[in-house]
C-alpha cells in the first residue's frame, strides 16, 4: 500500500503513522502536513529515517502540490486527518476552519479522483451530529441526523457532505468514520486531558467550563488507530462508522477528579471559569456497528488509559513544555482569562 496521510504532524495522523510503520511495515506512507501550531515532527523522530516514510510540507489546499504529490509516489490509499479542529479556536476565527475542512477537502477529493485512487477514508468527529442531553440514554448512530452547534462541527459537517458526495456522484471509493474525543500520547496540551494534567505537573489551576457537567465519550488514540485499520482493511465502500471509546457517561469534571486522584492532587485545584458559548452538553457514540460487522472494541478501560496518559505526560515533560510557550501561551491567556 501506498498511502497519503494527510494532517500526519498533529496528534491523531503522528499516532497512527507510528502505528501503520509498526504494524505494516512494508506499506509506504508520505505525509502532508503544513505544521500550522497543533502539528509538530517532534512526534515521528522514530520513524523520519524509516525510508518507507516521506513528509511533505504542503497545504491541502494547494491543489497543484496535492495532485503532483499522489502522482509522484503513486497513491493508491489516502487517509485524511488534516483539520483545524478546536471549537474555541473556531469561535474565535471560523475562517481557517472553513478553507482548511472544507476547501481543502474538496481539493483532497478532487486530486483522489483525477488519480484513480483506491481508497479514500475521511476522519470526521462525533460534533457533526449536535448534542444530547444530560438526562437522556440517547447515543449517537450512523443514522443520526447532522446538528453542527459551532464553525467547527459546521465545517466537518460539510467536508462529510463533500466525501459522500464524491461517492455516490463520481464513484470515488470512500469511507468516513465519526470518532467521539481522543486522548493519548502526543496530544496538543490545549484540549482538557493534556491540560489538567500538564497544568497539576507545573503547579497550576485547572480551568474547567461552566458547571463541569458536560460529558464526551473518550477514545484512546491508539484503539482509533486500531478503528481504522479494520475499516481501510474490511469496511464496505460508501459506509460510515462510529467510533467511540466509552459504555457509560462520565462528566468531565469526574474526569478531572480521576486525574486528581491519580496524581495525588486535591479538588483545589479545579478553578471554574466563564462557559463558552453554544457549549453542547454531552455526546455519546453508539459503536456497535463497527463492532458487529468489523470486530473492533477498545482493548481496555478509561481508567487504564488514563493512567497510561498520565505516565506519558510526566515522562515527556520536554515535549509539552516546548509547546507551552509563546503563541500558545498567548492564546491560553485569551481563552482562559
Amino acid at each position: 500500500m501506498k498511502m497519503l496521510v494527510t494532517g500526519g504532524a498533529g496528534f491523531i495522523g503522528s499516532n497512527f503513522i507510528l502505528y501503520w510503520l509498526k504494524n505494516h511495515s512494508d506499506d509506504k506512507i508520505v505525509n502532508l502536513d503544513k505544521l500550522t501550531y497543533a502539528g509538530n515532527l517532534e512526534n515521528l523522530k522514530s520513524v523520519e529515517n524509516n525510508p518507507n516514510y516521506v513528509f511533505a510540507h504542503q497545504d491541502i489546499c494547494n491543489a497543484q502540490a496535492v495532485n503532483d504529490l499522489i502522482k509522484q509516489h503513486n497513491i493508491d490509499t489516502v487517509v485524511h486527518f488534516a483539520a483545524e479542529s478546536h471549537v474555541d479556536r473556531s469561535i474565535i476565527d471560523p475562517a481557517p476552519f472553513v478553507k482548511t475542512n472544507v476547501e481543502g477537502t474538496y481539493v483532497l477529493l478532487e486530486a483522489a479522483l483525477k488519480n484513480d485512487v483506491k481508497r479514500f477514508h475521511h476522519i470526521s468527529t462525533d460534533e457533526v451530529f449536535g448534542a444530547l442531553k444530560l438526562d437522556s440514554n440517547e447515543r449517537f448512530s450512523e443514522k443520526t441526523s447532522y446538528d453542527p452547534r459551532s464553525p467547527y462541527s459546521a465545517s466537518k459537517a460539510s467536508s462529510d457532505h463533500l466525501v459522500r458526495a464524491y461517492n455516490v456522484t463520481y464513484g470515488l471509493p470512500v469511507t468516513i468514520s465519526n470518532c467521539s474525543n481522543n486522548f493519548g500520547p502526543f496530544q496538543f496540551p490545549e484540549k482538557l486531558i493534556p491540560l489538567a494534567i500538564t497544568n497539576l505537573i507545573e503547579n497550576k489551576k485547572i480551568p474547567v467550563y461552566g458547571d463541569g457537567l458536560y460529558v464526551r465519550d473518550w477514545l484512546y488514540v491508539d484503539d482509533h488507530c486500531r478503528a481504522i485499520d479494520l475499516i481501510l482493511e474490511k469496511g464496505k465502500i460508501g459506509e460510515t462508522y462510529l467510533i467511540g471509546g466509552l459504555t457509560e457517561d462520565i462528566p468531565n469534571i469526574e474526569v478531572i477528579r480521576k486525574i486528581l486522584s491519580l496524581m495525588g492532587k486535591n479538588e483545589d485545584a479545579i478553578e471554574y471559569v466563564k462557559d463558552r458559548p453554544g457549549h453542547d452538553r454531552r455526546y455519546a457514540m453508539d459503536w456497535s456497528k463497527i463492532n458487529r460487522e468489523l470486530g473492533w472494541s477498545p482493548k481496555h478501560g478509561f481508567d487504564e488509559y488514563l493512567k497510561l496518559t498520565i505516565d506519558w505526560f510526566i515522562d515527556n515533560k520536554e515535549w509539552w513544555k516546548r509547546i507551552k510557550t509563546g503563541e500558545y501561551l498567548k492564546y491560553y491567556e485569551k481563552q482562559y482569562a
